[in-house]
Parts: C-alpha cells; structure tokens; sequence
C-alpha cells in the first residue's frame, strides 16, 4: 500500500480558467518541477489522482495550479478546501528536512515507549500537534519546548516526554 502525506489544501479558486491556490507546508518555494499528479481524498482513505496541467509558484507558502480537465470556475469549485496528498516519495522529494511536514511518518516515543506514527501535523501559533492513533483511537501529542526532547532523523523517531497523564484523556 501506498503511503500519502498532506501537504496542505486548496484555499481559493483563481480566475475563470478552474485554476486553484494551493497553501503548502513543504517548507520552502517549490514550482513541484516534475511531479505528475497530486492525490485529493475522495472518501476515507481513498486517494484519487489528479494531473497536473501547470503550476505558478506564488509565495514561499502558495502555489497556483491548474489540473487536467478543470477548465472552468464552477468545476475548481468543489476542489476548494479539499486536503491534497502526496505519495511518499513526492513528499520526501519536495519538502524541505526542516518543515514539520517532514516529521510525518515518524514514531512517536515517549520514555523509551512507541506511541505510534505520525500521521498528520496540526500547526497553532505556540505548538505543533502530532495525530497518532493508539488502540483504534485518535491522540493529539504536542510538540513545544517542554515536551519535545530530540528528534532522530536517521531512526524517524521523535523522543517526548509528556505530562503525566495526558494519554490517559485519550485512552
């Protein structure tokens, strides 16, 4: 099975021609040179492809793109604030190794414990929030000063120690 990564969603269509702005968080301004096609989740954990056309690199955050058959406003219409994945090699390939996008996929481990993986960023303005699931249930971890202790980029780890008692909220 393929494994997917959001980078980020739709957030406005532009002009009449169905192009789209997409806000990232691959870390740096990318024009995506290369990449095919982008994944739009149609139902849970069903992934659909859609090519891309072109792709005009707006900001350091925002791209503008246009797919293959959306020629029209009302048709770019109901990409807007959809999520857009990548395949794994895609991401790892276009983000940047200090974006906090980067950490997905990565363990968790708290005191010497596997959580579970990373499975999607969420920023706020003083912390990142890793979603995992542990036993069939979705946790937020945070990730600020206090409880980040070191990342392992070669093991894909991030080591945690976190306040007694905030798994047990979840579990």
């Amino acid at each position: 099975m393929s494994s997917y990564f959001n980078i980020g969603k739709f957030v406005a269509v532009h002009g009449l021609k169905g192009e789209l702005l997409l806000q990232h968080e691959l870390g740096k301004k990318t024009s995506l040179k290369g990449l095919q096609a982008i994944f739009i989740e149609d139902k849970k954990e069903s992934f659909l492809p859609w090519f891309i056309e072109s792709v005009v690199v707006k900001s350091e955050k925002e791209i503008l793109m246009k797919l293959e058959r959306i020629d029209t406003r009302e048709a770019a219409m109901k990409f807007n604030q959809k999520k857009v994945w990548f395949l794994e090699q895609d991401f790892k390939k276009f983000s940047s190794k200090t974006a906090p996008s980067g950490l997905l996929g990565y363990t968790i481990i708290d005191h010497q414990k596997a959580l579970g993986e990373i499975l999607e960023l969420i920023e706020q303005p003083q912390q990142l929030l890793c979603r995992i699931e542990m036993n069939k249930q979705e946790v937020l971890i945070p990730l600020h000063e206090e409880t980040l202790k070191k990342i392992d980029h070669k093991k894909r780890q991030v080591h945690v120690q976190l306040p007694d008692g905030l798994l047990g909220i979840y579990l």
